[in-house]
């Protein structure tokens, strides 16, 4: 038990929230990305030959870089004795949550957006 309970001790210390934070940003984005691409091309396929939807595409993903890099800029500024300090695991699972809900979600949401957008034109 002694062992378990050492092994965790120094489990925790070794955490480094800038660098978590980091990982679940960039697995965000190809998730994000990923949910793009076959969400919008699921949607457009057969209806145009023109170049116009993959560029579009390319600005959706190009758009939410930036929301995305706010959640990482937020962890960057951490000191080493922060990002080790286990009291910001609260707000370390609030923005993960939140990176995580947006990749899962935006794309679907906008590729709604525009679909209902068209059919009110």
């Amino acid at each position: 038990m002694n062992k378990a309970l050492q092994s965790q001790k120094g489990q925790s210390a070794t955490v480094d929230w800038r660098k978590k934070m980091s990982n679940n940003v960039a697995y965000g984005l190809l998730v994000y990305t990923a949910l793009q691409i076959f969400v919008t091309m699921h949607e457009i396929q057969g209806e145009s030959a023109s170049i116009l939807p993959v560029f579009v595409l390319v600005m959706l993903v190009a758009a939410i870089i930036p929301l995305f890099r706010h959640f990482e800029r937020r962890w960057e500024h951490l000191t080493d004795d922060q990002a080790h300090n286990p009291a910001y695991s609260v707000a370390f699972r609030r923005d993960q949550i939140k990176v995580w809900a947006l990749a899962a979600v935006l794309p679907f949401l906008i590729t709604g957006g525009f679909k209902a957008f068209t059919a009110l034109s």
